[in-house]
């Protein structure tokens, strides 16, 4: 069987080590390919924007935006889900919208102090953070909530007005929950029928991939093959589309698992027939005794995410209550220094700051670079719209849904260049009560950038995060444990196939989560030294475990023989 150690015998923990890993500037703006779903969140937008917005302005009460576009923005989450998963994610953005600007509007109607100010808005970007994180509810993340909270918080608010401004919150967040369900009358399945396409153009690509790029290829592959069973677990009931999806993903597994034997224009083939409204194509040759195994998929997988339930995500030790310290220190330092230096506006350096934060020091300090070059670039675009915009209300709300399509249009390609979008939507909003002179408003974003930016970064570099090396400790226990259950399933005298696809899952997820912490700490300052030959030995001899697994499963050798060569050669 396995030659790797036991993690119980891995050897005490090396000290803390005082390196910090250079800052990349190379690459940290080059575009990347727009997502393949860029367009549902811009146009989702757009429309919810529009119809409170167009409301407002035939009732003559535009300097109520504010209130309206909280609810608005909840259409750009949860594109990604399935529908039946969608309408329960949408709910919560909406649910925890109304909480994030109630709780704004409240304290701006009790106090004035701008430094309470600041601090309730530092305290409530690292929650947002840190629930955006635990809830894994995707792109834009904890980002919205703390822009409209924060502007919530430095606008005058009376108690009395508090229930009709989060009734107009609401009304809106209701708006955007019917537009981004409305595709489902079109297209029911279209979510999982683009995350299976993913994965199987990602299992074609590992199995064509060689050289150095073929252990990111396999991880991309493994990622792409986790995220469709995710979205096939999350939609309900096995309808007849859904299983004929499950039988394309046990085929991108296969070609995970067996790279050498896959064919990679079958795969793409598959991946190009699932879009639009037709039928989901079927593999040839599928055994009976499949459908049958993947009926207990839903138990199996429902089982396994119990096993981390929100409240333990959260519990003292998890790896998100450091990044949540950096965010609430990071934005009360950048708010703090606005207020010295005179800006009236000292949310847009607290958002500045909130918005940087992701999983390490590294990727902050990218994020930093990009926020910085996007906001100037947009405060030139300001600068010349500006002129189109004071026309008039109907040409300030046609210039802000024309960038917030912008905005959802190029940000998956860089965070930058979407900035350059969102940097003059943002100053347009503040126009809505009345129009201003732009260059105040120009000086001061500039200077509010430039300082959440700096100020962001330090506290990043400042505040420790020693839990990223623990976390690795525990994926690679995770992944141990997930590799020697197959192997003993794999030995056992006539294993079945339908046991050893649910420790292959198991093993799969256990790999992607073990990459993405080793990426995590890959990038942190201030830790002791990482197991990275543990990591190595863990993924091959993983690897090598669902490669067996394959094997007994397709009938092409015996469970004793696969479990064998999967324990052999290792490092």
């Amino acid at each position: 069987m396995s030659s790797t150690p036991p993690s119980e015998a891995r050897p005490s923990r090396p000290p803390l080590l005082s390196t910090a890993r250079r800052l990349p500037l190379a690459g940290v703006l080059r575009l990347a390919k727009p997502s393949d779903i860029w367009f549902k969140p811009a146009s989702s937008v757009v429309v919810a924007t529009a119809i409170p917005n167009l409301t407002l302005l035939a009732l003559g009460r535009l300097d109520l935006v504010m209130y309206t576009m909280a609810g608005s923005f909840c259409a750009l989450y949860a594109h990604n889900l399935p529908y039946a998963a969608r309408a329960r994610a949408l709910a919560g953005v909406v649910a925890g919208m109304l909480a994030s600007v109630g709780i704004a509007m409240i304290t701006a109607s009790l106090t004035s102090s701008p430094a309470v100010l600041v601090a309730v808005g530092a305290l409530l970007a690292a929650a947002q953070k840190t629930l955006c994180d635990a809830t894994r509810i995707g792109p834009p993340g904890h980002l919205i909530f703390t822009f409209i909270s924060s502007a919530t918080l430095f606008a005058p608010q009376h108690l009395a007005q508090v229930p009709g401004h989060l009734a107009l919150t609401l009304a809106a967040g209701a708006v955007a929950w019917l537009v981004g369900m409305a595709p489902a009358l079109l297209r029911p399945h279209g979510p999982e029928r683009r995350a299976t396409a993913r994965a199987l153009h990602a299992a074609a690509a590992y199995a064509e991939a060689a050289g150095p790029g073929r252990v990111r290829a396999r991880a991309g592959a493994a990622a792409a093959i986790h995220a469709a069973w995710q979205s096939l677990l999350a939609t309900g009931a096995r309808t007849r589309p859904r299983r004929a999806l499950e039988l394309l993903v046990i085929q991108a597994e296969e070609a995970l698992a067996a790279p050498s034997a896959a064919d990679p224009a079958r795969l793409r083939s598959w991946a190009a027939g699932l879009r639009g409204t037709g039928a989901v194509p079927l593999p040839d040759h599928v055994r009976p005794e499949v459908d049958a195994e993947l009926q207990g998929l839903e138990a199996e997988l429902a089982a396994e995410s119990a096993k981390s339930p929100l409240w333990r995500r959260l519990a003292p030790g998890s790896p998100l209550l450091p990044i949540a310290l950096r965010t609430a220190v990071g934005c009360a330092l950048a708010g703090y220094a606005s207020l010295a230096l005179g800006i009236g506006r000292p949310y847009w350096a607290l958002v500045t700051a909130a918005s940087l934060y992701q999983a390490n020091v590294t990727l902050t300090w990218s994020r930093g670079v990009q926020r910085v070059v996007g906001n100037l670039v947009g405060v030139l675009a300001f600068a010349a719209m500006v002129p189109v915009a004071h026309l008039g209300h109907a040409a300030l709300i046609v210039c802000c849904l024309a960038l917030a399509f912008g905005a959802e249009a190029l940000i998956t390609r860089n965070y930058w260049l979407g900035s350059v979008c969102v940097t003059p939507m943002a100053l347009l909003v503040t126009e809505f009560v009345r129009f201003q002179e732009p260059g105040g408003l120009i000086l001061d974003r500039i200077v509010d950038t430039l300082v959440g930016a700096l100020l962001g970064i330090v506290a990043a570099i400042l505040v420790t995060n020693r839990r990223a090396a623990d976390h690795i400790e525990l994926a690679i226990d995770a992944t141990d444990r997930a590799r020697a259950h197959a192997e003993r399933t794999l030995a056992a005298p006539s294993p079945t196939p339908g046991a050893l696809r649910q420790d292959r899952r198991r093993l799969t997820a256990a790999l992607v989560e073990l990459r993405t912490a080793d990426d995590a700490a890959a990038g942190e300052w201030w830790q002791r030294a990482l197991p990275q030959q543990r990591v190595l030995v863990a993924e091959q001899a993983g690897h090598r475990t669902l490669a067996a697994a394959s094997s007994a499963v397709r009938g092409t050798g015996s469970g004793a023989e696969s479990a064998g060569s999967a324990g052999a050669g290792r490092p």
